[in-house]
């Protein structure tokens, strides 16, 4: 039988207003009454529901995610820092995976906005899903682009591929191969493979572009290819297997470069070069902005960039 609020008041040992206002944070209680209150919900396990709380006018107190794929070791971290931070600030979260499909986000979206959520981060890879737009509730996307009106938090991609880049030229590559899975929108993913070609045209250095859909990796390597700028860490990965399979040896015969550099990917392979991205710091930079979105929501919030490293 699903608890009420009456049962949470009657074990606990005060009135149904005294539990709301536990509940709603409102008015002055004593510490003790408030723990009565908890614990009381604890051993019910009673849910304050959401929806009647939004409907009422009230915060929800539920942040929705939405991510392109949890595969990634990069995005799986990224979601649970958003996630545990959120917890310390008296908020849950919802998290979405949209499988790069522009149905499945418009309906995760539809859901999300249907719960009554205080608002939403996105990091969305399907551009056109319209929702985006007429959406009143407060969004947050990292490195895409969704809106003019939804602010962004990135970290700095352009740098990011310049560092790719100056490793292996630092290495003395002859032949590079730069693989591309990003889109081509004004996304701030694009200014990465901007910082590719700009470093290389300075050192006046040819290179392959190679979109990832069009390719069959264990056709395409080694080839005549000596340096390869992945596009994320997994992708450097299977690359790197690829050249080893053919006898090739990493930072001899050949050298490749990942990105994104997340925890497990640089304890389980600690040998990959790669552009490393501050999860932490973008997760704090994504709710910091987003709380203040669902503060302010008129006001105008600057895109934010954050700084980058490379570990080799």
């Amino acid at each position: 039988m699903v608890a009420k609020l009456k049962d949470v008041a009657a074990l606990a040992g005060v009135s149904i207003t005294t539990v709301s206002r536990v509940i709603n944070n409102y008015g002055s209680l004593s510490e003790k009454t408030i723990n009565k209150v908890h614990e009381a919900m604890r051993q019910l396990n009673y849910q304050p529901n959401a929806l009647a709380r939004a409907m009422q006018g009230k915060p929800s107190k539920f942040i929705g995610l939405i991510f392109p794929n949890l595969k990634n070791p990069f995005f799986a971290e990224l979601g649970n820092e958003i996630e545990t931070q959120l917890f310390s600030k008296g908020y849950k979260t919802i998290i979405a995976s949209s499988a790069e499909n522009p149905e499945i986000e418009h309906e995760y979206l539809n859901m999300l906005l249907a719960n009554q959520v205080d608002g939403i981060i996105s990091s969305s890879h399907n551009l056109d899903v319209e929702e985006y737009n007429q959406s009143s509730a407060p969004i947050v996307s990292f490195d895409r682009y969704l809106s003019d009106d939804i602010p962004i938090v990135s970290s700095d991609n352009y740098n990011g591929g310049r560092m790719a880049v100056e490793y292996l030229l630092k290495h003395d590559v002859r032949h590079i191969a730069v693989v591309v899975d990003e889109d081509t929108s004004a996304s701030p993913t694009l200014n990465r493979l901007q910082g590719v070609l700009d470093k290389l045209t300075e050192e006046s250095r040819s290179f392959e572009p190679l979109n990832l859909k069009d390719i069959d990796l264990a056709q395409t390597f080694p080839g005549i290819y000596d340096g390869v700028v992945a596009s994320n860490d997994i992708n450097a990965l299977e690359i790197a297997s690829v050249y080893r399979q053919n006898g090739k040896r990493m930072g001899e015969d050949f050298f490749v470069t990942g990105y994104d550099g997340s925890q497990v990917i640089q304890k389980i392979a600690p040998f990959l070069p790669t552009v490393v991205q501050p999860i932490p710091e973008i997760a704090e930079k994504l709710i910091e902005t987003l709380l203040k979105r669902i503060e302010e929501p008129k006001s105008k919030i600057e895109n934010v960039i954050l700084p980058v490293t490379f570990n080799k």
